[in-house]
């Protein structure tokens, strides 16, 4: 039976470049887990081929992304220009509609995840300033410095808190 191999193509920037990363290390912070996954890390594919492709790809999406936002024109013009450099070219070229589709589902996926982040992160704020108002001690100006909300957030969070 042949040895499993697990690969990820890499492609963002990294300043740090493994050859090899480990689920537990990465994201357990090297805790013994049930189950541990090491996987070799693919940064670019040769000249032409398709992991080298590929990586050209998500490069020029990320371009276009910082152009147009995360927007179905971004991903148009993406498929346009990688067309036009003969990446990915008779794919894109079969699969264009199923591409954009894809392309802005992650996007959805991705503002959703970044909503949530945004919300916890705002409910962090929010409990830290209801601790501060609980002192009775401090300025609203100083919670709000304190705890990273608006002076105006702070001042309707006492009004909340007195009704």
């Amino acid at each position: 039976m042949p040895k499993p191999e697990l690969y990820i193509i890499y492609t963002g920037s990294r300043k740090e470049c493994p050859e090899k990363i480990s689920f537990s290390e990465e994201f357990f912070g090297g805790e013994d887990i049930c189950i541990d996954v090491k996987a070799k890390i693919i940064y670019d594919g040769r000249e032409g081929d398709i992991i080298h492709q590929y990586v050209t790809f998500t490069k020029v999406c990320q371009e276009q992304v910082s152009i147009y936002g995360r927007t179905r024109k971004a991903i148009q013009e993406a498929i346009c220009i990688c067309k036009n450099r003969n990446v990915l070219k008779e794919y894109l070229e079969s699969k264009e509609k199923e591409v954009v589709d894809m392309m802005m589902e992650l996007y959805d996926q991705e503002e959703v995840m970044r909503s949530y982040v945004k919300s916890k992160e705002h409910d962090t704020k929010v409990e830290t300033a209801k601790r501060y108002l609980s002192l009775g001690k401090l300025s609203f100006e100083e919670i709000a410095i304190g705890s990273g909300l608006s002076v105006e957030e702070v001042e309707d969070l006492a009004g909340l808190q007195l009704a």
